[in-house]
């Protein structure tokens, strides 16, 4: 029962995406903190994982609809497709940030740092809105982060960017069988 559940395209496909989706991310983040530019401080309206996240399932359930389902997505196929795509995804990632911090602690040393010097840039206006005290307890939690707090923080915001792509092309692809 198990090997036919992993061996049916509905599973197979968005894992493989999953994972080809984690290695490409992985290498740009890699790619960004080798340039100068520490990948989690940047802003989540140009975090790379929107693009890629798009672009991989809309393939990944397209391949599925056209290939496996004969002409037919179902929106229910789509969601569970995206969600074996965002589990593979989620737990390659995690598992490989935590990976590179191990091998390069500069990774993490360095996101404490640039996170720390951007707290304090923070405009007087801005601290107002986000409340001194809660500032203080930010600043002073930073230097305790560990490799599996970041690993665990890309896990659940993969989750959060990817269920709202993952509704939207399941809507777009979705196709019911034609009435007879």
């Amino acid at each position: 029962m198990f090997n036919k559940i992993i061996d049916s395209p509905l599973v197979k496909v968005p894992a493989r995406y999953g994972a080809i989706a984690a290695l490409l991310c992985m290498s740009f983040l890699a790619f960004l903190f080798y340039m100068g530019k520490h990948p989690f401080l940047i802003s989540p309206f140009f975090d790379f994982r929107l693009p890629l996240f798009g672009l991989l399932l809309f393939f990944s359930l397209k391949e599925i609809r056209d290939y496996y389902q004969d002409g037919v997505l179902f929106f229910l196929h789509g969601l569970l497709s995206c969600l074996i795509f965002t589990l593979v995804f989620a737990f390659i990632m995690a598992f490989l940030i935590w990976i590179f911090c191990q091998a390069q602690p500069a990774f993490l040393s360095r996101y404490i740092a640039a996170a720390v010097e951007q707290f304090e840039a923070i405009p007087p206006e801005m601290l107002e809105r986000i409340g001194k005290a809660e500032l203080e307890r930010n600043l002073n939690a930073l230097p305790g982060t560990r490799a599996v707090d970041l690993a665990i923080d890309y896990f659940a915001k993969s989750f959060i960017m990817s269920f709202f792509i993952s509704v939207i092309i399941s809507v777009i692809l979705r196709q019911q069988p034609k009435p007879e």
